[in-house]
């Protein structure tokens, strides 16, 4: 059977983030807030609570298609097969990652790890409530076809969530310069959590920043990014951080008039609007260039 490896990994969470608290109230910086990292906690030990429930049904799809429709037989004693399983579910997180600031049904369970205004060790434990339920797990279903085992995916899947957690933090600067090119590190890291306009929708990386430089999504970090939403949910409450964009997805769904806006409103870009009352990414790029010409 599987080992939860982040359920295993919570004690060292906690650890590090009163540890780093620590630190930061020692050098007077303002890298982390109480009430803050709490609602971080609280939505990490929710996500924690919710994937107990939810991780039994996607041990049942995960093994039924490695059983019925998989491609070919790719033994686990094989270490080749390892290694691609590794680069098969980093390259997959990057793709599903980059869908789900580009597609608003995605991004409604994704914006709860991008909603704290600070960026540290506790901030990684944001966590969504609903990813599982909406669908997340199927965009892996891939490389079980191609004859992984699921042991080796659910590994896989737990290390990039571990790797993931320590480069969220300010208090590492810069790894050595080979390191960065290959590896996604707390610089690249904070660009991607920045809500500056030229950092939004960039460094979609899990392990791996070469997908970035690949695909044309990397950006260097230049100056210190402003953290969390373009517009912030003002609440430390975390039932509110979870659902806010579903509920917000509803509302606009009862004022569609037609299929084609409804649609839009799901399946379209976060700030999507029929009337421009609200910016896509996209579009706030335009209008800044526009200013400029």
């Amino acid at each position: 059977m599987n080992p939860n490896l982040i359920l295993y990994a919570v004690p060292f969470f906690l650890t590090t983030v009163i540890l780093e608290s620590y630190v930061v109230f020692k050098q007077h910086k303002d890298f982390v807030e109480a009430k803050d990292s709490m609602t971080s906690i609280g939505l990490g030990l929710g996500n924690l609570f919710i994937g107990l429930l939810t991780k039994s049904v996607i041990y049942v799809c995960y093994f039924y298609v490695y059983d019925h429709w998989r491609l070919f037989d790719l033994s686990v004693d094989w270490w080749w097969v390892w290694v691609f399983a590794f680069f098969a579910d980093d390259l997959t997180y990057y793709w599903f990652h980059r869908i789900s600031h580009e597609v608003r049904y995605f991004w409604a369970s994704h914006m709860v790890h991008h909603s704290s205004p600070k960026y540290n060790l506790a901030a990684a434990l944001r966590q969504t409530w609903t990813g599982n339920l909406s669908g997340a797990f199927l965009f892996y279903i891939w490389i079980l076809l191609m004859g992984v085992h699921p042991f080796i995916v659910f590994f896989f899947q737990q290390i990039s969530l571990l790797y993931q957690y320590w480069i969220h933090t300010e208090l590492i600067k810069k790894m050595p310069a080979w390191f960065e090119y290959i590896f996604n590190t707390p610089s690249h890291h904070r660009v991607h959590h920045g809500t500056d306009l030229d950092y939004l929708d960039t460094n979609y990386a899990g392990v791996l920043i070469i997908w970035d430089r690949i695909f044309g999504t990397f950006q260097q970090e230049e100056n210190r990014p402003h953290y969390g939403l373009t517009k912030q949910i003002e609440s430390y409450n975390p039932a509110k951080i979870a659902f806010f964009e579903w509920v917000q997805i509803a509302k606009d769904l009862l004022h569609s008039d037609n299929l084609k806006t409804a649609w839009n409103y799901v399946l379209g870009p976060p700030g999507w609007s029929p009337d421009g009352s609200r910016l896509t990414v996209e579009q706030m790029r335009q209008e800044k260039k526009s200013k400029k010409e």
